[in-house]
């Protein structure tokens, strides 16, 4: 005669939690070493070095003054006519300027309480117009 186990088993309706913080932690740090940071990659400026001096004619400078305004004044070479513009319109002066002068040098001229953003504007217009002759100086007093 067979003996009936009268023991039913039963089936849990919970879900096991003792390893979930074993798998968090374990995708915590599989997710901090496959991701990629991107680096900030800044103006891509070649600065010259300290010893270099080179003298350049009036006539090969374009001079760009930014104000903290966010007026930009334009000057040609030993000229005394300085032309009010927008940063937005230094590209159409720029590709204007340089057809006629090849050797032609952006003086850009930043007065120190000038935002940045104004600056930035400015030189974005410059690499737009295919400018890379900058000359970057602090506007003084």
């Amino acid at each position: 005669m067979a003996v009936l186990n009268n023991k039913k088993s039963k089936v849990s309706d919970e879900v096991p939690t003792s390893s979930m913080a074993d798998i968090a932690f374990l995708l915590l740090i599989f997710f901090l070493v496959t991701t990629v940071f991107p680096k900030d990659k800044g103006l891509a400026i070649v600065l010259p070095e300290e010893s270099e001096t080179v003298e350049v004619n009036q006539k090969n400078i374009l001079h760009i003054v930014i104000q903290p305004s966010g007026v930009v004044e334009v000057r040609r070479g030993e000229s005394q006519q300085v032309q009010t513009v927008s940063p937005r319109e230094i590209e159409g002066i720029w590709r204007q300027d340089v057809a006629s002068n090849p050797n032609l040098i952006a003086g850009v001229k930043t007065h120190p309480d000038t935002p940045y953003k104004f600056m930035i504007d400015v030189l974005d217009a410059l690499q737009t117009a295919g400018a890379d002759k900058i000359s970057l100086q602090l506007l003084e007093g």
